[in-house]
């Protein structure tokens, strides 16, 4: 028997071992770097002591926390909404799974340029239909009090078959008895929701939210697309202030800096995700 055990481990390990390898590596060096570790001047703290002054960092970790907040309830209000229309039989239903998965499959920076013309001031698509109805052109992208939102609601369209994806799947794997008890009992389409469909959707919701927040965290491309971080710093994320900060100041050891901040904030994350994964394996 432990022959076989080790048989198993000696299969396992390289992979192990490359997984440790590939992600240990550039995280060891990020750290290294955010210290100015080999640099004339030795080990710092000085870029950590920057990010509490830095008032583009404040306003990017700010911008941050509202987007994912924001973006996940979107994600779980349409996800859940669409997952509850996928689950019913009614024909042609394959044909609506394929058109709702659709957003999904839109790569994030072409997403951002697709809606940077839609919503552009002269001659997006959004503007020509306020125009034909009377209204004043709004500057979606343009303006700080306008552009996060419209930036959250693109990718709360472009994000939420992922987690649309995963309720259907929790939702089809709910035993089909209970509802053919409640059915026979004359429990009422609401009830059936709270008491049944709810609860055992559950853990799905708190998989599906914990994953699309870390992914919503670390977000790029759509922002890039759209606005590029801009008016200011109004739609910059963290991830954005590390690029801007690494391939247009060249300034990698305060990159770093953020960079690991941002990776303690999806460790964080991570932690329930664990949890609640090895909660549903006991």
């Amino acid at each position: 028997m432990e022959k076989r055990q080790w048989a198993g481990y000696a299969f396992v390990a390289p992979g192990v071992i490359l997984l440790i390898l590939i992600l240990g590596f550039p995280a060891v060096m990020a750290v290294l770097q955010s210290l100015s570790i080999g640099e004339a001047a030795g080990p710092s703290l000085a870029g950590y002591a920057r990010l509490v002054q830095d008032a583009e960092f404040r306003a990017s970790l700010l911008n941050t926390v509202i987007f994912v907040v924001c973006v996940v309830g979107l994600h779980f209000l349409l996800g859940l909404g669409v997952a509850l229309l996928l689950n019913q039989q009614f024909r042609g239903r394959w044909l609506f799974r394929v058109i709702a998965i659709l957003p999904w499959t839109m790569p994030d920076v072409i997403g951002g340029l697709i809606f940077r013309f839609i919503f552009d001031t002269l001659s997006g698509g959004v503007n020509l239909v306020i125009q034909l109805a009377g209204g004043t052109p709004v500057d979606w992208l343009g303006h700080p009090q306008w552009s996060l939102m419209t930036v959250i609601l693109a990718e709360a369209w472009r994000g939420y078959p992922y987690v649309m994806l995963i309720l259907l799947a929790g939702l089809q794997a709910i035993p089909r008895d209970q509802y053919e008890a409640a059915e026979i009992d004359g429990v009422g389409k609401w009830k059936v929701f709270a008491h049944i469909t709810l609860p055992n959707l559950r853990p799905m919701i708190a998989i599906a939210l914990i994953l699309d927040a870390i992914w919503e965290c670390r977000l790029f491309g759509m922002i890039y697309g759209m606005t590029g971080g801009g008016p200011g710093y109004a739609t910059q994320n963290l991830t954005l202030l590390v690029y801007k900060n690494y391939f247009q100041f060249f300034d990698s050891a305060y990159a770093s800096s953020i960079a690991v901040v941002l990776a303690a904030l999806l460790l964080v994350l991570a932690v329930p995700y664990v949890r609640t994964t090895l909660k549903e394996q006991r």
